[in-house]
């Protein structure tokens, strides 16, 4: 699909980055939604969605992660999101989802956040 990517990196059996790039949209969003469940189902219980390369995001690709962290916090795992895109972070902080989970400026960080089950 032209204008997006998408890339997963194991850290550990427990911990898993999840990389985006370019437009997260209603065509993208189910890509994503099944990397995210796949990782989960798999006893990832740590994620890092990395949005740093993101020019966009919908609110589809916004629900996934909302599901996602659900899913994870329901098993005691936790979702933290990597962006300093301004129009990704301010769709984040319209919807109020960087009160929902972590949403930090850069991939250390965002790593930095999850607490340590690795």
């Amino acid at each position: 699909m032209a204008g997006f990517g998408i890339a997963a990196e194991w850290l550990s059996p427990a911990r898993r980055v999840i990389t985006v790039e370019g437009e997260v949209d209603l065509f993208a969003a189910p890509e994503l939604k099944e990397l995210l469940a796949g990782a989960i189902a798999d006893g990832v219980r740590e994620i890092v969605v990395d949005l740093m390369q993101a020019t966009f995001v919908d609110s589809s690709s916004l629900g996934v992660l909302i599901a996602a962290h659900s899913e994870l916090q329901a098993g005691g795992g936790m979702l933290s999101v990597a962006c300093d895109v301004p129009a990704v972070v301010k769709a984040l902080s319209t919807t109020g989802l960087d009160g929902l989970f972590a949403v930090l400026g850069t991939r250390e960080a965002a790593l930095a956040a999850l607490p340590d089950a690795a």
